[in-house]
Parts: C-alpha cells; structure tokens; sequence
C-alpha cells in the first residue's frame, strides 16, 4: 500500500507543472459546449477548445470482455487516450514516465484525456501490473481498455478491446464516441485563434482514403479570427519520415483537394471549381510525414501589392514591433504566421520577385528563394511560369533548411521546357562559399544602426567560416557585361526579358481567364480586383507581349543567367557556389508600417527602395539571374 500512495503522490506532483489536472475524473461531463454534426464534434475542454473528425473515425474497437458492463450511454462523447508501452510488463513507473513526456511536449494533451485509456504494448505477448492499473484509476480515467492481441489475461478493473487494423493506433489524445459492443476513435484537434489574421482557412484530413482535406467552417468572433486544427504531436513520434508531425500552413495560390484555392480574389473564387488534386510540391510534404493545418493569405494573384491597396481581403498583421508593421508581400500570411505562433512550423509560399525573402526580412523569420526549377508548380496559380519558385519560412535555421533539404528533391524538379534554363545540379555538399560579395552601390543602409549590425554580422561569418569579403560594384559589372552581342543596354535587356515574362505568363493563366469568364457571366462587365492588377489588364499590349515575345524573352534570360554563373555566382564540383552575395532587400534597414501615411517621415519607408547610385535593386538578382 505505501508503493501505490507513493505513486498517487508523484503523479499528482507531475500533473500539477503547467497541468489543470485537479484530481476530477474526465467524465463526459467535463466537456461542455459540445457542438455534434455529421461532420465533426466540437468541445471546450479544460479551457482548451477542440474539434474531432466525426465523420471518418481513426479506428472503430471492438469490446470482447464477455462480461463487460458499459456506464456509458450509447453516444456518449469520451475523451481517450492511446497509451503504446515498449514493454513486456507495463508498470506505473513506465506510465508515469510516457504521461510525464506527453504533458511536457505536446500543446493538445491534457490531464482531461485521460477520462479513458487505451493501453497496448509493441512488445507482443505483455501483461500490466496491479500498481499500473491504479495509477491510471488515480489520473481520472474511468474506464481501462486493454488491446487483447497484446495483453492476454484479463483485470477485473480492465477490459479487453479488439483493434482489427494491421496498422497501430497512434498514441495520444483522441474523442471517442462509445456504443454497447464498439469504441470509435475520432482524430482530434486543438483549435488555435489565428489572432493576427494570417490564415484564410483552417483545415484538416478527410480521412476518407481519398487524400482530400476538410475546410473549416470556424472562427472566433470575438477576435474575428478563423480557427487552425492542430493535431497532438505525439502521434508522429514514432513515425521516421523526415517530416513526420510538421505542422504546415501554405500559401492559397497551391491546390489543396477539396479545398477552394482563392489566390486572394473573390472573383477567382467565383469561376474556378474546388480543388480535385493536390499540388504535387504539397503532396510531397504530406508523404514525408507533414500534416497541413490552413491555406494562408496572400496579396492578390501574389501581386507586391502594399495593406492599403488590398480589396478583397485584410492583410495580415505582423507581431513585431507595436502590432502594425507590414508584412510585406505576397507570402505574408505565411511570414507573419511564422513570427507570430510557435504551434506553427513552416510556412509554404511562393517567390517571383520578392514575395519570400521580403515577409521573412520584415518579420524577423527564415526564408528562401531555391534556385529557378528546384521544384514542379503544378497546381499553383502562376505569375511567371519562368520564375516563379516554391520556398519555405520557418523560425529557426537549422530546422528551416532541413526541411528544405527534405522537401526539394530531383524527382520533382521543374523541365527545361519551363524554365528555359540548363538541367539543375545540386551536388549534395556541406562544402561552405569562400568569400562574400559585398555590392558596394547597394549600401550603406540608410539606417546607420542597422549597417552597424550588417557590418558586424558579416565580419563574424567570414571569421568563423573563412571567407574573404570582396568589395564590388555589381550594376557596374552588369552594366558592362557582354551578354548580348546583338543589343546595346545588357541590364534594360535582362529587365524587359524579365517583364515579358510575367505580363504573358499573368494574362494567359489568370487575367485572360478571369475577364472572359467573369464578362460572360455577367454582360461583359470587367472583374472586381485590386487597383494594381486594374492597371496592368485595362493597359495590356497584346502587339507587344505575345507568345512570340515571351518566347525571345526565355532565350534572353537563358543568356543571361548562363553569363552570370559563369562570372559571377560560379560553381564547383565540391559547392553550390563559390561566392555569397549580401543584398538589401529594399528596407534600407528602416521600419515599414501597414498603414502608408506612416511610412512618408524620414524614419520608416515604402518597401522597394533602390539606392540612387544602384541600377537594379539587389532584391532582383535572383529573379533575372535564375
């Protein structure tokens, strides 16, 4: 008896860090505001609010004790939690240890989903102790159930429950709904706020076999804020996959199956079905183990438009600084997510001009440009078929590219044919750069505080890594380049090769589509969008961008980027490239804020700034040179 009130005792000790455990049993009581559909239950629970997938259960048990006695009614909502020992004998000491673990690194389990247990063992033929058995009786859990594959005798105070699937049951918190002979188990979601407003849709598997996704229908009024599902990140902790149990958020422009892919427009809602297939760059990341949680804001068609010229939506708000920063476009809603929730991990988005690498700079986070063809856009809405690029934004480094490193894979890069450049070479190497390009007409910041910081950031790597600064002035360069024999301006080449680009790749997949449908709809009137896409359609000269020019602009580009690999960013057998180049990405090391009369003082700025010495903003290099 001293053994099981010691348990009792370190049990309670451990449930009270961080817990709202308070010695109560999880009854289908202590869930209130329950909302039941077809589709799904909703539930407050401990404070907590959370959402399970009605509709297509994770597994449906079967109870084989012959004299089992159910105290629930049949339909009577449970919480249950998945308990998968490594051990022959499961005793207190190893449940104490896993619930310990569970209350320690997940943000969906609560003390609350122990009302029941679902114990089970990867050790085959195992058995469970008196003392682990009270243990769980002490946490609340009113009902014990035992995986009859695994534990062959049976406890007065347990019973013994089938799992007919081949495939072991995730551990972790679930709902489950009880019947007289059968215990479903319904996945199950924490609902986040999305309080900065970063999200368009919150959404979860169908798990209907089909690969789809649920919308959902949700949001918080009080903070007029849609909801995100997250799922425990217990269930992935046994699975190898490189992304096993990510939580990702992507960009609206991608195709999601079942989901309705917006790209920022109303009107584009209007003429375009619900996805039917996956994006394959997104389908990717769920088969290495990713779990999507919502579609994310973007500025309209992944225009650069600034807050104050969205028309159709809100633009998201950025958490640092005093809340009203911009952030930039058009991956916003991914950069500030990123910034703003640590239940979050990466944020998928896309990169023409700036629409990575600008959120991720205003915003404080990681992210990246790949090279042009790193991976296939099929199934995202294009603005320049030739350089539009799928990056990544996440909070810290080291993750960060290792999710990058998982995801882009030869497999999936883009053809030739696409991007007008030669096959890509990734040599899988951890040799570093040896020196930095440092483009002289490109700086000093306009900030000197910011330059200080630049200054000493850049003195540390070439310090720690070995690399020389090289001092250079790149629009000279360009300027003088002999890319072209036939043309007399290299750089005004490169820059209309670049605008023809995006003017045909636009009209054909989205402008043209949008007024043809939306004027046969609706007696030739012109599509409501954004004051920045009115502009470019209402003025579009299709004598001078055609398919013809599109197609003389590839072969501009193609030299272009050929020339500045060669000389420039040059590569080695042994390293991606031998040279890091450091831009501005158009703050000059000044704030920017949402609201655009506060940027016209002399201490913030509009986003695109080009020092008047530059003759291209060092944010294009990588858009114009692949």
């Amino acid at each position: 008896m001293t053994d099981m009130v010691s348990w009792k005792q370190i049990f309670i000790k451990v449930l009270a860090l961080g817990s709202t455990f308070e010695g109560g049993s999880a009854s289908p009581l202590s869930l209130s505001n329950i909302l039941q559909t077809s589709e799904a239950i909703s539930y407050e629970l401990g404070g907590t609010n959370y959402l399970a997938n009605a509709k297509e259960p994770r597994d449906i048990l079967t109870i084989t004790s012959p004299k089992f006695n159910n105290h629930y009614a049949t339909g009577s909502i449970i919480t249950l939690t998945v308990i998968a020992a490594n051990e022959t004998i499961v005793t207190a000491h190893h449940l104490n240890a896993t619930i310990s673990r569970y209350l320690a690194n997940d943000d969906v389990f609560l003390t609350e989903f122990l009302g029941s247990v679902y114990l089970t063992s990867s050790a085959g033929n195992a058995s469970v102790t008196a003392d682990a058995l009270e243990y769980l009786s002490s946490a609340g859990a009113e009902t014990i159930y035992l995986d009859s594959s695994v534990f062959k005798s049976q406890s007065g105070r347990a019973i013994s429950i089938h799992h007919k699937s081949a495939k072991a049951l995730a551990p972790g918190p679930y709902t489950a709904v009880v019947s007289k002979d059968t215990v479903s188990l319904l996945d199950t979601y924490r609902l986040y706020p999305d309080t900065y407003r970063d999200f368009v849709t919150g959404m979860y598997p169908s798990n209907d076999g089909s690969g789809s996704f649920v919308p959902l229908q949700s949001m918080s009024s009080g903070l007029w804020a849609p909801l995100v599902p997250v799922p425990s990140r217990i269930h992935s902790w046994g699975d190898p996959r490189p992304l096993a149990g990510k939580r990702v958020a992507v960009k609206d422009i991608f195709d999601i199956k079942g989901l309705q892919t917006s790209a920022g427009s109303q009107a584009w809602i209007q003429i375009t079905p619900v996805a039917n297939r996956t994006a394959p760059a997104i389908q990717r990341l769920v088969d290495l183990g990713a779990v999507l949680v919502g579609k994310q804001k973007l500025a309209q068609f992944a225009s650069g438009a600034n807050p104050w010229d969205w028309t159709d939506g809100q633009a998201p708000f950025n958490p640092r600084g005093d809340g009203y920063l911009t952030c930039a476009a058009s991956t916003s809603g991914g950069a500030c997510s990123i910034a703003a929730y640590d239940w979050l991990d990466a944020a998928i988005g896309s990169d023409t001009g700036v629409s990575i690498r600008r959120p991720a700079a205003v915003t404080g986070t990681f992210g990246n440009r790949p090279s042009q063809g790193m991976i296939t856009l099929e199934g995202m809405l294009a603005q320049n078929w030739a350089e539009d690029t799928a990056g990544v934004l996440g909070r810290n480094p080291v993750e960060w590219t290792g999710f990058a490193k998982a995801w882009y894979t030869p497999e999936l890069h883009q053809p030739e044919s696409i991007t007008g450049l030669s096959a890509l070479s990734v040599p899988d190497t951890m040799a570093f750069p040896i020196q930095i390009l440092y483009p002289e007409e490109q700086f000093p910041l306009v900030n000197p505080a910011a330059q200080k910081i630049l200054d000493a950031v850049l003195s540390n790597i070439a310090k720690e890594l070995n690399m020389s600064i090289i001092h250079t002035n790149l629009s000279a360069t360009l300027i003088k380049a002999p890319i072209f024999s036939d043309k007399h301006d290299t750089l005004d080449s490169l820059l209309t090769a670049t605008a023809a680009l995006t003017y045909w790749s636009s009209h054909v997949a989205v402008a043209d589509p949008l007024m043809t449908e939306w004027a046969r709809r609706y007696e030739g009137r012109f599509p409501p969008v954004d004051p920045l896409w009115r502009k470019e359609w209402t003025q579009f000269n299709a004598s001078g961008i055609n398919q013809a020019a599109y197609d003389q602009a590839l072969q501009d580009k193609r030299k272009g980027v050929d020339w500045f690999e060669k000389n420039i960013l040059s590569e080695t057998p042994q390293s991606c490239s031998e040279s890091l180049l450091i831009c501005d990405i158009g703050t000059g090391g000044l704030p920017s804020f949402r609201e655009k009369a506060l940027n016209e003082g002399p201490n913030a700025t509009f986003l695109g700034r080009m020092p008047d010495w530059a003759a291209i903003p060092c944010s294009m290099i990588c858009p114009i040179f692949g």
